[in-house]
């Protein structure tokens, strides 16, 4: 795999969710583990606009011990578990204060398959191994545990190697399960690669 180059602090600090949501697609989520090295190329995203967003943990304003977090500098990671047994990973976005997240809900696996299958309880490699924002964190191996960590790091991080997807093959759609969430739940706040098979559910 060729040379990656870490993001820096200034692409997670800007003000704009969607825009950040968008271009992460094709973006490489490295994750360094005492298990093991594993790496995979985003092909999905959703993004959640803070305390305006009637989808997002901190929609009003809602500070809690889980979406303290938030609340911090762009670059963090927001890990919070879903149903008791998803662990979801969540890239914070925007300036402190300002509770803008993205969630990484599809990857293509790329390297350390080997951990991933071990992680998983899977033989083979198929196209569930990181199709679902449970399955990138269980492959992966993202726990809440470790939510505060600096995208900055070494243990995750998100990089670039230059290589991606093609502008028209990206597609934005309504997110998946916030039906509480209104008229805002229809936002089009979902990205996504055009009929890759590791997106989640193809869009509305």
């Amino acid at each position: 795999m060729q040379r990656i180059k870490k993001l820096p602090r200034a692409f997670y600090e800007r003000s704009d969710v969607t825009l950040i949501a968008r271009e992460l697609i094709g973006k490489i989520l490295v994750t360094r583990f005492p298990d093991g090295y594993t790496s995979g190329r985003i092909v999905e995203t959703e993004a959640y606009a803070g305390v305006i967003d009637r989808a997002s943990h901190a929609f009003g304003g809602r500070r809690t011990g889980r979406t303290e977090v938030m609340f911090g500098r762009g670059g963090t990671a927001y890990v919070y578990l879903c149903y008791g047994i998803h662990h979801l990973f969540n890239v914070v976005t925007h300036e402190a204060d300002t509770p803008h997240a993205v969630l990484i809900r599809g990857i293509e696996p790329l390297e350390g398959m080997d951990v991933m299958l071990r992680r998983t309880g899977k033989r083979t490699g198929d196209k569930t191994l990181g199709r679902g924002p449970g399955n990138v964190s269980t492959a992966l191996g993202i726990h809440t545990s470790q939510s505060g960590l600096s995208l900055l790091g070494n243990e995750i991080y998100i990089a670039d190697d230059g290589r991606g997807y093609p502008e028209a093959d990206i597609e934005a759609s309504a997110r998946i399960g916030v039906d509480y969430a209104g008229n805002d739940a229809l936002l089009p706040y979902r990205f996504s690669v055009r009929g890759h098979a590791h997106v989640s559910k193809p869009p509305r």
